[in-house]
């Protein structure tokens, strides 16, 4: 059997990190990044114990990094898997719309919309002619419900969900899924309240055999919620 390979963006810690535990222990390959060297190379020295692993530190709004990483799941044989996992909320806590610093609110749009759609559009011709491609965009709940505090984050994340729709109609021989893994014990969901114990979140490894599940299943493409799936 050929091993998969999957590209993850950040990878270094929380969900991102989780599911690439999960993936190599099913024995993907892994080509991860994360905007922090050093938490990368941590994760990147655990995970290269169980799996063939390159990690490349940098941010994906930077279109040679996005190349470096398509460059190096080309040298593992193509990517049969990307998980758009990289995120930014904008500010912590993050600003309301009516004082929202528009570069703040560029740069949340540019990590949470125009880096996956750019880096997919990098990674299409490896899924296309893997018979397990696929692409999982992270979204959030934030995308379908209007909370206050929330309209960047959201407004990007819906713009992602709608984007995955599209793809998922325009490729109809690659799995898109947009998938809103839930409130999480994450660093993610630290800034988003900073100070208030977050200690009641469930930790990101609670829902990897869900996400894991739906990568085996191939279920059809489409927007899921994590606690649904089996």
């Amino acid at each position: 059997m050929t091993t998969k390979t999957a590209v993850l963006t950040g990878a270094s810690q929380g969900l991102g990190r989780a599911l690439a535990e999960g993936l190599a222990r099913d024995g993907w390959q892994l080509v991860i990044d994360a905007r922090t060297g050093p938490d990368l190379e941590r994760a990147a020295a655990d995970l290269s114990r169980l799996t063939k692993v390159t990690a490349i530190a940098g941010d994906v709004v930077d279109d040679d990094h996005r190349a470096e990483l398509a460059a190096a799941a080309d040298r593992l044989g193509g990517a049969d898997l990307l998980v758009n996992n990289a995120s930014t909320l904008g500010g912590s806590p993050p600003p309301p719309l009516a004082t929202f610093p528009l570069p703040a609110l560029l740069d949340t749009f540019e990590v949470n919309v125009l880096a996956p759609i750019a880096l997919t559009q990098l990674l299409l011709p490896h899924l296309r002619r893997s018979p397990a491609g696929a692409v999982l965009n992270v979204s959030s709940d934030a995308a379908v419900e209007a909370y206050e505090g929330w309209g960047g984050y959201g407004a990007a994340k819906a713009a992602l969900d709608h984007a995955s729709a599209v793809l998922a109609k325009e490729e109809p021989a690659v799995r898109v899924w947009a998938v809103d893994p839930g409130d999480l014990r994450t660093r993610l969901q630290q800034e988003a309240f900073p100070g208030e114990d977050i200690s009641d979140r469930p930790l990101p490894e609670t829902v990897v055999p869900r996400l894991l599940g739906l990568v085996h299943d191939r279920l059809a493409s489409g927007r899921y919620v994590a606690g649904t799936l089996r």
